[in-house]
């Protein structure tokens, strides 16, 4: 299992967070989506063989949050 680090943008409230993790959590290859609210930091498990960091972040962007490696 790899780990990313994510910067969030426009992460606004507690139901955002939760949506991104719901969202996440259910792309094939992701094990585990875990957010820090208070410095909008996101930590996502997966596996780089069924799934790459650049596919994850797409996704988050995609929902309308902006996310950049760290």
């Amino acid at each position: 299992m790899s780990q990313i680090t994510l910067q969030l943008e426009k992460l606004t409230c507690p139901s955002c967070m939760q949506t991104i993790i719901q969202t996440t959590n259910k792309l094939n290859g992701v094990e585990k989506t875990k957010i820090l609210f208070d410095s909008s930091k996101a930590r996502v498990t997966f596996s780089e063989e069924i799934i790459t960091e650049t596919e994850i972040m797409d996704k988050i962007n995609d929902m309308g949050y902006q996310s950049r490696k760290i």
